[in-house]
């Protein structure tokens, strides 16, 4: 088929997301109204405070057929020929060896049903996020990614027209998160754990550097993880949800400081998060409350659509499947892909 003669309006595209510790299938309806989202969260990594890549993809193979099988009966197709447009799934970034699992399943289902098969970014696909959401969002908007890889302002003039305003100078947020909660004791995955503890303490009980407020719009968490830890070595007597509850308020200010004043620069009508640190309650409720004190409109996804998941995937391949038309079978894996800027 040529370009742009694909039409996915009220078509079924699956998505498949294996980049890091999930392995996650989705049937999306229209480019945004999900059928069937099975996410399965490798427990396995936990003993070792971080993602083992060996162990990831070892696990993926042990569970993608159960979960695309699950999501194909949950929305109610066959597995022998479902009645998909095509199938998208994430080439990368991530771990190499966790990709390749997602991309030969897809592109041997696309040989199987006669389907085409669209590679995404997975970047891209968390932008795409908001578009299972109700709430419509207005462009040009402000989209904060923040996840244990990536934390990034991207500035979405519309769909596929990209400009990353500013991003990570070391830590990722989610990273921070992990480390400090390993150095605390708290276990993995360190967000949830430090968001947790932290509902115990008070975020004000001391002040942690807040890096890089010097007008840009660029983050660095890599000071604050080290103050904490040093804090926390030469006051073993100060109670741990004190040292959470105040880590957790260094990094939600920076994130919603910055984001908002990119908004602003950038004259964005609204702002949105996106990425697994987007699950964070604190987080969600001052972005909301801050955009909304400023006429901005906001979109906050659920939580199941911040983290990595299949649903995100089916979406923004549907939108590349209806614009670009479908990738070659021979697609591959890039770990180390970049999110392409176009404006």
């Amino acid at each position: 088929m040529e370009l742009n003669s694909y039409s996915v309006a009220h078509g079924l595209v699956m998505g498949i997301e294996t980049s890091c510790d999930e392995t996650a299938v989705a049937v999306v309806e229209d480019g945004s109204r999900a059928l069937s989202s099975i996410i399965y969260s490798q427990e396995v990594h936990a003993e070792f405070g971080g993602v083992v890549p060996e162990l990831a993809g070892r696990e993926h193979e042990r569970r993608i057929l159960t979960v695309i099988k699950q999501a194909i009966s949950e929305a109610g197709l066959e597995m022998s020929k479902p009645k998909l447009e095509a199938i998208a799934v994430t080439m990368g970034p991530g771990l190499a060896g966790a990709l390749m699992v997602g991309v030969a399943a897809a592109k041997a289902l696309s040989l199987a049903w006669e389907v085409p098969i669209v590679g995404v970014n997975h970047l891209e696909g968390h932008l795409f996020a908001v578009r299972l959401e109700q709430d419509p969002i207005s462009y040009p908007a402000l989209m904060l990614l923040v996840s244990g890889g990536h934390t990034m302002l991207v500035l979405v003039e519309r769909p596929g027209r990209y400009k990353i305003v500013g991003q990570s100078l070391d830590d990722a947020a989610g990273e921070a998160f992990d480390k400090v909660a390993r150095f605390l004791g708290l276990g993995y995955p360190g967000g949830p754990e430090i968001e947790r503890e932290a509902g115990f303490g008070d975020p004000s009980f001391i002040r942690f550097p807040r890096a890089l407020r010097d007008g840009s719009f660029n983050f660095s968490f890599s000071g604050l993880k080290t103050a904490v830890v040093t804090f926390a070595k030469r006051n073993p007597q100060v109670e741990m949800a004190d040292i959470a509850a105040s880590f957790q308020e260094a990094v939600v200010d920076v994130l919603v400081e910055k984001t908002l004043n990119a908004a602003k620069e950038f004259g964005a009508k609204s702002v949105a998060l996106a990425g697994g640190v987007g699950a964070n309650t604190k987080l969600r409720e001052l972005l909301a409350k801050r955009a909304h004190d400023l006429d901005l409109g906001v979109c906050i996804p659920s939580r199941a659509n911040c983290t990595d998941n299949g649903a995100m995937i089916a979406a923004a391949g549907a939108w590349r499947l209806e614009n670009f038309g479908p990738s070659d079978i021979s697609l591959g894996a890039y770990p180390s892909l970049r999110l392409q800027e176009s404006i």
